[in-house]
């Protein structure tokens, strides 16, 4: 672990700037003034995956903790004390960076005083508590059962490249003499370009010719092809997400704690982790770019820049999830508004211990 910080340390220095760049200040964030239904329930699932990660943890473990770790309040944007809470968090993202939601104690550095949610205390009174700890996880949820969703992608992947290449046949066997007009021969050499390995980076602008029957037949084909090539393109897996503007945050409070960083993204049906440090190698590679992982806009986070990583490119951290019951939930904010939000209890996460350890590098009994 000594050595850890000079590892994530030279590891930034390779992230390209146009992603991460640490010599500018953090971005400015303007507290929010009205929550959502949406929010909230994005909130109760956030929390719930975190209580899943730390009662798995704590049932099954004989030598180590999990103590939430993570700044957090039960109030939303739009109550009262709200604002000095948001505040409060934004301040200390400046001074020692983004607090992980979990840290991983050894029980013999655990202190029961404490108890198992520091989340409260003040940074600067557990700084050296902190220390002490072999890990640090950020918890992130997802709305997915990740196998279904992955067989769903496989049949629909092998559903749009059947149409693309069966219309691209259709076109050229069919309308070779429109295409063999000087003006339009060209198209000919795109359509010979589509195979099912050019599929996912195939891209051409559909004619638009319409001036007589046969014309619009294969302009409506082209147009046929070019919507299942697109179909085809769309990212096919579920993601980690850690967001860009995280990467700064969280690399200050490794720079002032020395302790393993990882992030967990709980599925409703497994659990998949990756280390931070294995994160930074994956986007330091530009050869990653549009395979393994994605730069998007994330719409259930306020459109905020996200990195999408394979969550295939970590580990399996628990190989089954029991869902948690819900129940829809009526909060009166102020004015009368009323907003209704779904809340998650229960659900059991099935550890795989040994991914588990090997991921946070735990030697010895778990």
């Amino acid at each position: 672990m000594n050595n850890y910080f000079n590892r994530i340390k030279e590891l930034m220095k390779m992230v390209p700037v146009e992603l991460v760049d640490l010599s500018q200040p953090r971005d400015f964030a303007r507290t929010p003034t009205q929550a959502s239904s949406n929010f909230i329930t994005n909130k109760e699932q956030g929390d719930w995956a975190e209580n899943l990660i730390t009662t798995a943890f704590n049932e099954t473990s004989q030598n180590y903790v999990a103590v939430k770790y993570g700044k957090s309040d039960d109030l939303v944007a739009g109550e009262e004390g709200f604002d000095s809470f948001y505040q409060e968090f934004q301040n200390e993202l400046d001074t020692i960076g983004k607090r992980p939601d979990l840290l991983i104690f050894k029980k013999s550095d655990f202190q029961s005083d404490l108890g198992f949610d520091v989340s409260h205390i003040p940074h600067e009174q557990i700084t050296e508590y902190v220390k002490k700890a072999v890990a640090g996880i950020e918890v992130r949820s997802s709305t997915f059962l990740i196998d279904r969703y992955e067989e769903a992608m496989q049949i629909r992947s092998e559903k749009f490249a059947k149409i693309a290449l069966e219309t691209k046949n259709k076109i050229l066997a069919e309308y070779k003499d429109i295409l063999s007009h000087p003006q339009r021969e060209s198209y000919i050499d795109i359509l010979n370009g589509i195979t099912a390995k050019t599929l996912n980076v195939t891209d051409f602008k559909v004619p638009g010719w319409r001036s007589n029957e046969r014309l619009i037949q294969i302009n409506d084909l082209f147009k046929q092809l070019k919507a299942a090539i697109k179909e085809f393109q769309k990212r096919d897996y579920l993601s980690i997400t850690p967001k860009v503007e995280d990467i700064k945050v969280v690399y200050k409070w490794i720079e002032i704690f020395n302790v393993p960083h990882f992030y967990f993204q709980v599925f409703f049906d497994k659990v998949y982790g990756i280390s931070f440090e294995q994160i930074l190698q994956i986007i330091s590679n530009p050869d990653n770019d549009g395979v393994i992982f994605s730069i998007e806009s994330d719409t259930k986070n306020q459109n905020k820049t996200t990195i999408k990583i394979n969550s295939k490119s970590g580990v399996e951290i628990a190989y089954k999830v029991n869902e948690p019951n819900h129940e829809s939930v009526r909060k009166e904010m102020d004015r009368g508004r009323l907003l209704f939000y779904v809340t998650f209890k229960g659900g059991t996460a099935y550890l795989n211990i040994a991914n588990l350890t090997n991921i946070l590098e735990i030697e010895g009994d778990f």
